[in-house]
């Protein structure tokens, strides 16, 4: 049994790490798109529109995501349990 709960741990730790990724992908890339795209508003009022709604998604995704690893971890054994049984299941079908 201790061998599941270290696979589980494992890939919980794995798909968290990943989810943690896209969300500093995400504030990076909208980062990027606000300089790089700065001098093309066409005025200030523009810019702040554009760095509103650039907020807006940063903020909306970033507790989508912490809400969905939330529901991970207070799910973990069920999810990873039963990722793990199909794995197995299709590793031995294939030998």
């Amino acid at each position: 049994m201790s061998d599941l709960s270290a696979r589980i741990e494992a890939m919980h730790r794995r798909d968290t790490m990943v989810a943690w990724a896209f969300v500093i992908g995400l504030w990076l890339a909208i980062g990027f798109v606000a300089m790089a795209t700065w001098n093309l508003a066409p005025s200030s009022l523009a810019r702040v529109v554009l760095l509103f709604g650039g907020a807006v998604i940063l903020i909306f995704n970033t507790a989508a995501i912490m809400a969905m690893l939330r529901h991970y971890r207070e799910d973990r054994d069920f999810m990873y349990g039963l990722d793990i049984k199909f794995l197995d299941a299709a590793r031995a079908a294939k030998e």
